[in-house]
């Protein structure tokens, strides 16, 4: 169809229902198939949109390819991507939902490191002591490796989680994480906790576009302000 605009939506949890329900809101009612694993739906009187249920990540992905028009993902997501695809997605508006911080976390028991400053210590001391350097398992590489440099902390080294990111430090896998968090809980439970000035970024869930967009796309736009 030449004027379809095609969206991508979450495809699983709160975020899926969240986004349905900020489209619905819109007077835009999406018609799913009753099928469980079916991927696809439309919107009731718009023929000309087609909605893709996808993993949150791959929304990012495919907006920058162009195979999407517009999304739902979170703004961590897209502030992790690299630069070139970064410049290929635009962000509509920030949505009330899938709100979330990235932080830097560290074992309960490290009592005297309070802030990245003491962090900056502890490295230097694990360096001289043990000559290696102080480990952060994080899923999220260049947002964490942006936010240390910056506050001058420079030895450690980037493991790239691969799953329960909170258990890493007490299975030796590494002695520090950055991890997305929405209320603490989680990292409280695995007896960490969030240093006082360990906020990498204030994520939300975010109505993209791709900046190479149709006009259809456009007046779209115009209707769900």
């Amino acid at each position: 169809m030449k004027d379809l605009i095609t969206i991508g939506l979450p495809s699983k949890g709160r975020l899926k229902e969240k986004a349905i329900s900020f489209f619905e809101s819109k007077g835009l009612n999406i018609l799913q198939s009753s099928k469980e694993r079916n991927y696809f739906a439309t919107i009731r009187n718009k023929k000309n949109i087609k909605i893709i249920f996808l993993h949150a990540k791959e929304i990012i992905q495919r907006l920058g390819d162009g195979t999407l028009d517009l999304g739902i993902s979170g703004l961590d997501l897209l502030s992790e991507s690299d630069k070139n695809l970064r410049e290929k997605i635009s962000i509509k508006s920030k949505l009330d939902f899938g709100n979330a911080n990235l932080v830097i976390a560290v074992p309960n028991d490290w009592i005297d490191v309070q802030t990245i400053a003491d962090l900056e210590e502890v490295s230097f001391d694990i360096r001289s002591k043990r000559n290696s350097r102080l480990r952060v398992a994080t899923k999220y590489p260049n947002l964490t490796n942006n936010f240390l440099i910056s506050k001058g902390v420079t030895q450690y080294k980037i493991i790239l989680s691969l799953g329960a990111t909170e258990t890493y430090p007490f299975i030796g896998s590494s002695e520090i994480i950055s991890d997305i968090s929405s209320t603490g809980k989680t990292l409280a439970d695995n007896n960490l906790r969030i240093l006082k000035d360990g906020i990498i970024l204030e994520s939300s869930a975010c109505l993209f576009f791709a900046k190479r967009q149709k006009k259809n796309v456009h007046k779209f736009l115009e209707e769900i302000k």
